[in-house]
């Protein structure tokens, strides 16, 4: 009997495989991003990845489910390994075909009184001259870029670390509608720091490192640049502490459209389909009132997980506020010590129920910041987007904040970046730059506009600032006027009680051959003092061939400033990026270097 069952048990697991294949839709046979395949009658299921491809287990024999929204369900008995399916659209739930210049994108019909939602699939870039036109009732927090200051009278420059990336993928959706990016959509330091660059791993029991750089400046010729990189350590993503996540989604009815809430959905599959069992998601929902929709539930129960992802529908007003409070409660009901834990937000930004403004949300964030809780800002969507909300809230709260406009930009934030955006290995992370006077005459930070710190908030450990996740590079770039080279700073007139202006003296340390020294401050995830790291640079060391990383930071810098219409890149030219940035393409596996190139080259021809 015991030799019987033996021999039983093992013929059903040797009837037991791994199933992979595509699946396509059946028309243009084009890959499916985000699809649902799930075993028949089990909790087994997984989402198709930016390629159309799963992998899942089953037996010889069972049935494998596949959906999508927009399209009829269909299934396939598993005969063999490989299984490729092809799914038909839905006609019954489209009642309107619209070619628009970047592809065909299909509306959706309300069937009785349910809203279902139609395709949504990423689109190819669109080439001017062609326009989408919509009302637009986006909102971008206004600012000044930075401007030169003296090294005598400013001698420190002190700002928050922003690993936040959000400003490039916006801008890339407007200049793929054949847009130009309005101004103050273009954040500089969110250009350069879209890319990550090859820097070494810490050492010497710190989990950051920093490295630095100094070249000519590419847009004049007088001037140097210097590159502050900061390097998180990387940590393999089994190894990370187990995850408590609560799912924070806008439902209501500015979420109808398919970039927004179906988009969320095939988002948040992605990020489901990669986690372990150990990891946890609750799923929170609001419009005109917040609710829980999924308590706490295993990872390893991604089929229902999946299921609450799919009966999700918009319809009514905004209250994001109530969203946030109850996401921050759940979130701390099921708080893992030791563990990552963290409020992922989805949502166009438009709330207008109960808090809404961006003084009330700043408010209520950093109430929350206080529970040990990090915070992930997802934004989606056009027409309505309410950036200047979305990164009061990613600031204020121990957060990060990324735009997606298609599952590939998706799946780079929530698969391949997921250690970087999901999990904080440094918090607080501040950093200033000491200037000597004897070799600078004058400085300008690029970017940074609304990170930036009083000097003496860089030693006050109560003062907010960035975090850095698993793996990530954050870049700085600054452009040095030398002594002996004049540039406008501005001037005052003499004070009567004390030196000013030209009257300072210079330095103590007339012989010292270093032309600045960075320092930075950060807190481990779970403590409150700071520790400070500091790097001096030596006035003499200047590559005349700049590396390959640091010329494409530049090429991004020089963009995004002339994205701003800037005062202070002198002739350049999006020709002059180009170049630049093909000067810096070196290993780029993922494409999105060349990318860049693409989107310079669509701008240069919508300013002819």
């Amino acid at each position: 009997m015991i030799l019987f069952m033996t021999g039983f048990i093992f013929s059903a697991r040797a009837q037991e495989m791994e199933v992979t294949g595509t699946v396509y839709d059946a028309q243009d046979k084009s890959p499916i991003v985000g699809a649902t395949v799930t075993v028949k009658g089990s909790n087994n299921g997984t989402v198709t990845d930016v390629n159309g491809k799963y992998r899942i287990k089953a037996e010889k024999g069972e049935t494998l489910v596949f959906s999508f929204i927009g399209y009829l369900q269909q299934e396939k008995k598993v005969k063999k390994s490989q299984l490729d399916v092809y799914l038909k659209p839905d006609l019954q739930t489209l009642d309107e075909v619209v070619v628009v210049a970047f592809g065909t994108q299909k509306k959706t019909s309300i069937v009785g009184s349910v809203a279902r939602q139609a395709e949504m699939r990423v689109m190819p870039p669109m080439r001017p001259p062609f326009v989408v036109r919509e009302d637009n009732s986006e909102e971008y927090e206004a600012f000044k870029e930075n401007r030169f200051l003296s090294a005598v009278q400013h001698p420190l420059s002190t700002f928050s670390l922003d690993v936040d990336a959000a400003s490039y993928g916006n801008i890339r959706r407007m200049i793929n509608q054949g847009q130009m990016p309005e101004k103050d959509a273009v954040r500089v330091e969110e250009m350069i720091n879209y890319f990550s660059y090859d820097y070494p791993q810490p050492s010497e029991g710190h989990p950051v490192r920093i490295v630095t750089e100094t070249a000519v400046c590419p847009w004049n010729k007088k001037h140097k640049m210097v590159r502050i990189g900061v390097k998180a350590k990387e940590i393999p993503s089994e190894t990370l502490p187990a995850s408590n996540f609560v799912f924070l989604l806008d439902v209501s009815g500015s979420m109808f459209s398919a970039n927004k809430l179906p988009l969320v959905k095939a988002s948040m599959k992605l990020l489901v389909n990669n986690l372990r069992p150990k990891d946890r998601v609750a799923i929170v929902t609001y419009a005109g009132a917040a609710g829980e929709v999924l308590p706490s539930t295993s990872a390893s129960d991604k089929q229902k997980i999946i299921e609450a992802l799919d009966n999700l529908q918009a319809g009514g007003s905004t209250a994001g506020g109530a969203g946030i409070q109850l996401a921050y409660k759940i979130a701390e009901k099921n708080l893992v010590k030791g563990g990552n834990n963290r409020v992922i937000l989805c949502t166009d930004g438009d709330f207008n129920v109960g808090v809404s403004s961006p003084t009330e949300l700043e408010s209520l964030i950093e109430s929350e910041r206080k529970s040990g809780v990090f915070l992930t800002v997802l934004g989606y969507g056009m027409g309505n987007y309410k950036d200047n909300k979305l990164q009061t809230l990613a600031q204020k709260g121990n957060g990060n904040h990324a735009y997606i406009d298609n599952l590939q930009e998706a799946n780079k934030v929530l698969v391949n970046e997921f250690g970087g955006t999901m999990y904080a290995v440094a918090k607080d992370v501040k950093l200033q730059v000491e200037f000597n006077p004897n070799f600078v005459n004058a400085y300008r930070l690029i970017g940074y506009e609304s990170r930036l710190l009083n000097d003496e908030d860089f030693n006050d450990d109560t003062k907010d600032a960035g975090e850095l996740g698993a793996g990530h590079t954050v870049t700085a770039l600054y452009e040095i006027v030398p002594v002996g080279v004049n540039v406008p700073v501005g001037s005052v007139d003499k004070l009567k009680y004390q030196q000013t202006g030209n009257d300072v003296s210079l330095p103590k340390f007339p012989d010292s051959k270093e032309l600045l020294t960075v320092k930075l401050r950060y807190k481990e995830p779970d403590k409150d003092v700071s520790r400070k790291l500091e790097v001096p640079v030596l006035a003499n060391r200047m590559n005349l061939n700049a590396s390959q990383d640091f010329n494409f930071a530049m090429a991004a810098a020089m963009f995004g400033q002339l994205l701003r219409d800037s005062n202070f890149t002198g002739n350049a030219k999006y020709s002059d990026v180009i170049n630049l940035a093909r000067k810096g393409l070196g290993n780029d596996p993922n494409g999105y270097r060349h990318e860049f190139i693409r989107l310079v080259e669509a701008v240069e021809q919508l300013e002819k």
